[in-house]
């Protein structure tokens, strides 16, 4: 590491003074409990309309919500949708569930992208390769390799088979196992009830809104740090995206994502005020996801 690179990290956890970063990362049960309602009602109603009504713009926004229920298993394994940490747990095993992720291991894993967020060989995330030409990109936007990237990763991990997971410790070994066993379980309960009921439930109620919701949150998170620097400078290694209301509602601002990085102790309700603060100091800040995508579909597609 050179000289120069403490010195940017450094200022960069300076941006915010204490008394701000005190008013900031105050936690709320109450707030957290209002955003984990609506995401709900969000679901609960679009998925009804879908039930009902068999209505295409009523599946996708079910299936949006679906899939987005990753970003409250990311705030939740960080501890800050909830003052209270047990519920952040509960509620964070329950939203890996609806969106096929593990919370338990998610933790972990997660806990490696924020200490190594894109250095390469140490950032768990980097170890998913970024697409480099229209095919594979197209493949990454389906979901295809999400899909398998779940299915051969919870089955890998309800095996015991960890020894190229690192960033969990021999302490934590068991409880990912179980806590990845007792998620497939669920599943399997979920399919055998369809089975002896004859009914479609498990394939038009989660499995289909969630592959169809997925384009959409692979879209959004390969905008996250796609096309920044590879090192440890958080000015620069992540970017922002500015998009609309429902979206980072249902994203639980998540969009805000390089403030984020600067400051993962900040509950979701605070990235907005955060914002306008941090802003002239990022390099990252872009106007929407469909330009994101747009440039990097364009860096990568044959001319």
């Amino acid at each position: 590491m050179s000289n120069r690179e403490p010195s940017i990290l450094a200022r960069s956890s300076q941006l915010l003074s204490p008394s701000e970063l005190q008013i900031l990362n105050a936690r709320s049960n109450w707030r957290g409990t209002g955003q984990l309602a609506g995401h709900l009602a969000v679901l609960g109603v679009s998925g009804y309309l879908w039930a009902t009504y068999w209505a295409l713009p009523a599946l996708i926004i079910y299936g949006f919500s679906l899939a987005a229920m990753f970003a409250t298993v990311h705030e939740c394994v960080h501890r800050t949708a909830f003052a209270d940490n047990r519920l952040n747990d509960v509620v964070a095993w329950g939203a890996g569930l609806l969106s096929f992720y593990n919370s338990t291991f998610y933790r972990r894993y997660h806990k490696w992208h924020h200490r190594f967020t894109q250095i390469p060989g140490k950032d768990p995330e980097l170890s998913d390769p970024k697409p480099t030409n229209l095919w594979e990109y197209l493949i990454e936007i389906s979901g295809l390799t999400w899909w398998w990237g779940k299915v051969r990763g919870h089955g890998r991990v309800a095996l015991g088979q960890l020894a190229d997971c690192p960033f969990i410790p021999d302490t934590a070994r068991q409880e990912v196992i179980n806590s990845v066993r007792w998620q497939l379980a669920v599943y399997l309960a979920a399919i055998t009830i369809s089975l002896v009921a004859q009914q479609p439930w498990f394939l038009l109620y989660w499995l289909v809104p969630l592959a169809v919701g997925q384009p959409i949150l692979r879209g959004i998170l390969l905008a996250e740090h796609t096309g920044c620097t590879q090192d440890d400078n958080p000015l620069t290694n992540t970017r922002t995206t500015l998009t609309n209301w429902p979206v980072r509602f249902l994203m639980w601002n998540m969009p805000f994502h390089a403030e984020h990085h600067l400051y993962p102790s900040l509950p979701f309700h605070a990235l907005p005020a955060a914002h306008p603060k941090l802003k002239p100091h990022l390099t990252r800040v872009a106007p929407g996801y469909l330009q994101v995508n747009q440039t990097l579909v364009t860096k990568i597609s044959p001319r």
